[in-house]
């Protein structure tokens, strides 16, 4: 059965104040289990001090106590709650109350904090008993006049609910169809007809068929279509919930960001970490149009990849896409200064680096965006490890400068020449090998047996498949030669040279050798890498390696070597913020200028002017202020050091009073300055 009720009640302070109150309170009682709520109100118009959730378990009790500035103390509850007492003497409106309350409730989200706490402590309840719980929490509300409808039993519900499905199982297997997918496509875009367009067609339409299965509103799709669905409903109401009809929707388009003033200043200091290694290392900035041609991504990745991209025809009919990655970028530039034979009109190496911000319609979750911001670095006309050695001792570099160690991160090297070889050696044709290669690049993801079964599904030989996975478990290079048929030995010189070079420019310690490491651009020629946190919560931080052929798949008539890496900026800010390597960026200004009154302002923008040239910050404060508190307030706010007070019996004498907020000594705090030493103003007080 399910109850509900509403009734008066009077709750008082130690101060006897007396003010009306409000409680509302459910009741379920099923096969399983007995579970109640009781919410009770307190007017809005006090300020709460403090809230307090406990929980006790085996009872299915949730409590969380609120204490208000008054004295008045709430309790909300779960499980055992009691009705409140009836309320005594006179009470305003209950029609009014009954709103106020709703109004209060909803605002600050009792309800739903309540429920939330009970689902939780329900998940180890038997499905059924989850159902009943469901089913009845489904009917509680606060519309005053609604009347309470009885609840099916919990068999009943269970029934009407269809047959059971183990969602984690199910949501499994989609995984495990989805990367089957992904792996045919991938396969393709390195070389079109390795897989037939039926047997591609047949995996999504599995994966669709999976997906269908799932209970309505069981899988993270359902919950967006049922928020976009109420969105439309308030949409056709009118407006939005406060009922303003003009009112705009102030969320950034889905994946993407807006940047505060706050986040500008952390998103500045990074990037200039970014550029300053850049320019240490001796490469040269350069950019691009957000807006690239269609062709270039196409040609190098398929026309699957459009489905990745924000593309579109413009009004002139060309095929453009907002740029998914930089590197095409790149590659067009080197080859619009290359002359007909295949020869770079620039001087070689050409070191050029870049922080584009690159754009890609996919599934947006921690670390990974629609848009985000990517350091780049490439080294183009150098065929030697050298080049390596140099982008990895560049990101290195960067970690420890913004306090990140080798216990933090690490880079995981392996080579796709050596890589080639051996799987060539096992019988992996030409067309098989990029495909493979995805496949494998997801062994520390996924595990020897999926990989295993997705080797299969591409046609490599069960036995075949155990063998490279084997292989791809050698944890040094020395191991990797002496277990594997047929490694290239070029590649695995290149690879202990990489490490004896990183030995010697000090930054071994961050690398490591993993042979599953393959990256998952079929572009890639030789050594590769990828930095990961040693926690492991979270997304590769960057990853690059050697491309030497992707300029002749744009026409060039030469094989031009190219080595890079790109570094997202939504990782590494992750993981700054996890190890609380973050400054504050709080708002920093040197000046507040402030005039006496409004006579006075044009005298205010000339010491404005004289302080802005001798190179200081300075907030010109556009309205006198009544109090001279105000102002003083107004430059705490906004970070000012100095307030430079333009009053008109120091202005007669050619003077302008400036105060340091910092100091604390009030004699010596303050001092009348002449106009023509302003630009000693960082002399005038001690240095904090």
């Amino acid at each position: 059965s399910l109850a509900r009720s509403r009734e008066g009640a009077r709750v008082c302070s130690p101060t006897t104040f007396s003010m009306a109150a409000w409680s509302t309170e459910w009741e379920f009682k099923g096969e399983f289990l007995n579970v109640s709520k009781v919410s009770q109100f307190v007017a809005p118009d006090i300020p709460e001090d403090q809230a307090t959730w406990t929980y006790q378990g085996e009872s299915i009790q949730c409590q969380k106590k609120q204490t208000f500035t008054d004295g008045v103390t709430m309790v909300s509850s779960a499980g055992g709650a009691v009705r409140p007492a009836a309320a005594t003497g006179a009470l305003q409106d209950p029609t009014k109350q009954l709103q106020t309350a709703e109004e209060y409730l909803s605002k600050h989200q009792v309800q739903a904090k309540v429920e939330a706490a009970v689902n939780e402590l329900l998940k180890t309840m038997p499905d059924d008993a989850m159902t009943a719980i469901a089913e009845a929490l489904k009917k509680v509300t606060l519309e005053p006049a609604a009347p309470v409808p009885a609840p099916a039993p919990a068999a009943a519900a269970a029934v009407a609910a269809g047959p059971t499905v183990n969602q984690a199982e199910l949501e499994r297997e989609i995984k495990e169809q989805g990367d089957t997918v992904r792996a045919l496509k991938e396969g393709n875009k390195a070389a079109a007809g390795t897989h037939s367009k039926e047997d591609v067609d047949a995996a999504v339409a599995k994966l669709k068929e999976m997906k269908d299965k799932l209970p309505k509103g069981g899988g993270p799709d359902d919950k967006k279509k049922d928020k976009k669905e109420k969105k439309g409903k308030d949409d056709a109401k009118g407006g939005d919930k406060k009922g303003n009809s003009n009112m705009i929707d102030t969320e950034p388009v889905s994946g993407t960001r807006d940047f505060y003033p706050e986040d500008m200043r952390a998103r500045t200091y990074l990037f200039q970490h970014f550029k300053d290694v850049a320019k240490s290392y001796a490469f040269q900035e350069y950019d691009a149009p957000v807006l690239e041609h269609e062709e270039l991504y196409k040609r190098k990745a398929g026309e699957e990849i459009t489905q990745q991209m924000y593309n579109f025809i413009d009004k002139s009919g060309h095929a453009v896409t907002l740029r998914p990655e930089m590197t095409p970028s790149l590659a067009r530039m080197i080859l619009g200064r290359t002359t007909e034979s295949g020869e770079t009109k620039m001087i070689l190496p050409v070191k050029w680096y870049s922080l584009p911000q690159c754009w890609r319609f996919e599934t947006t979750q921690r670390g990974r965006k629609r848009e985000h911001y990517q350091w780049n670095m490439d080294i183009v006309g150098v065929t030697s490890i050298a080049a390596e050695v140099e982008l990895l001792s560049a990101i290195t570099a960067f970690f420890l400068n913004v306090g990140i160690t080798s216990k933090d991160v690490g880079i995981k090297v392996n080579s796709r020449k050596v890589m080639a070889s051996i799987l060539k050696a096992h019988g992996i044709s030409d067309e098989q090998f990029a495909p493979v290669c995805v496949v494998v690049d997801k062994l520390d993801k996924i595990g020897d047996d999926a990989v295993t079964a997705e080797l299969v599904g591409l046609g490599v030989e069960e036995v075949t498949a155990r063998i490279i996975i084997k292989t791809m478990s050698a944890r040094s290079v020395e191991e990797l030669g002496a277990i594997a048929q047929g490694a290239d030995q070029e590649g695995l010189s290149e690879l202990k040279e990489l490490f004896e070079h990183a030995k010697a420019y000090g930054f071994e310690d961050f690398l490591l050798f993993d042979a599953s490491v393959v990256r998952g651009l079929a572009y890639y020629t030789g050594i590769v890498f990828e930095c990961f946190d040693r926690t492991g919560e979270l997304r590769a931080i960057c990853g690059g390696g050697r491309y030497d052929r992707l300029l002749s798949l744009y026409g060039s008539k030469q094989e031009v070597p190219c080595v890079g890496f790109g570094f997202g900026d939504c990782v590494i800010m992750d993981l700054l913020q996890m190890k609380g390597l973050l400054p504050s960026f709080s708002q920093q200004t040197d000046f507040v200028v402030a005039a006496f009154n409004k006579d006075m302002l044009p005298s205010a923008m000339k010491v404005a002017a004289l302080l802005r040239k001798a190179g200081a910050t300075v907030d010109m404060q556009q309205e006198p202020k009544k109090k001279v508190g105000q102002t003083f307030d107004y430059a705490n706010r906004v970070g000012a050091r100095f307030v430079a007070l333009v009053a008109p019996d120091e202005w007669n004498k050619n003077m302008v009073r400036i105060k340091d907020l910092r100091m604390e000594d009030k004699e010596a705090n303050q001092k009348d300055v002449a106009l023509d030493k302003l630009d000693t103003w960082r002399d005038i007080f001690p240095a904090l």
